[in-house]
């Protein structure tokens, strides 16, 4: 079973990177914010393809990658995560134990302050808890995603419109197209330090931009989901903006997409 991991980056020499990375299997990296360009590479005799593109947007450099990936399992990286060793095989194990699943996320350590998940114990992942991972924490076999026609959207995520939110609108379309996705409390890599580059706090922006992914995201059930977010979180998210009017600006985004 073949792996390669696609990685989304930007201002990024393709050999410094895979060497930051502890990268132990073939890849496909996408640097935004470059001219033009593409190089074959090798790296501790593994193949690397370098795409550099002018465009921004992640969820632009995911399907970038996504589209050419052509190994059977494909491993979703952002440029700040390190490796853990024996990752590829790790990864290539757990669909081997798994051999109906479509979809695998694995544990990556986020930086301190940044934590979303972690998974304790294997299971499926239903529509209603695809909500918390994030994009590095994907492995898909690669052939399925292609028949499927699966790609990452375009509205959300750093670099688009709205902040975040590619990562869950990818698993429910998994989900909603039939794979069978899985969960494995296997630690397969950690998240350096550094600064976001769409979080600003939990402002404005934020809350309404969450808003316009739940609608998205749970469609009739988008205003009890999000105010079952907002008294989950309040305590650490509301603490400028009061969570009723929090929920306001939510129901606002929500509006935002019915009125277009």
């Amino acid at each position: 079973m073949t792996l390669q991991l696609l990685v989304a980056a930007m201002h990024k020499e393709p050999l410094a990177l895979a060497e930051e990375m502890h990268i132990e299997s073939d890849a496909i990296i996408v640097s935004q914010g470059e001219e033009y360009g593409y190089e074959e590479l090798t790296y501790k005799g593994h193949e690397i393809r370098y795409f550099a593109m002018a465009e921004r947007g992640v969820g632009l450099s995911r399907n970038h990658a996504l589209l050419r990936a052509d190994r059977e399992i494909s491993l979703f990286a952002d440029e700040d995560i390190v490796y853990e060793p024996g990752y590829a095989k790790a990864v290539t194990d757990a669909f081997e134990q798994y051999p109906d699943a479509d979809m695998i996320l694995f544990n990556v350590q986020a930086s301190p302050g940044r934590e979303t998940y972690h998974i304790d114990e294997p299971g499926r992942v239903s529509a209603w808890k695809c909500g918390r991972y994030p994009t590095y924490s994907f492995a898909v076999r690669t052939a399925v995603v292609h028949r499927l026609n699966i790609t990452f959207s375009l509205l959300f995520g750093g670099g688009a419109r709205y902040s975040n939110g590619e990562d869950s609108l990818f698993i429910r379309e998994c989900i909603k197209k039939g794979m069978k996705v899985y969960k494995v409390p296997v630690l397969i890599g950690r998240e350096k330090e550094r600064q976001s580059t769409w979080f600003e706090g939990y402002n404005h922006k934020f809350f309404y931009d969450r808003g316009v992914l739940y609608h998205y995201l749970y469609g009739i059930w988008k205003k009890p989901r999000a105010l079952r977010f907002l008294l989950a979180h309040k305590e650490e998210m509301c603490k400028e903006i009061r969570w009723k009017q929090a929920y306001g600006i939510m129901c606002q985004g929500m509006r935002s997409v019915r009125e277009k």
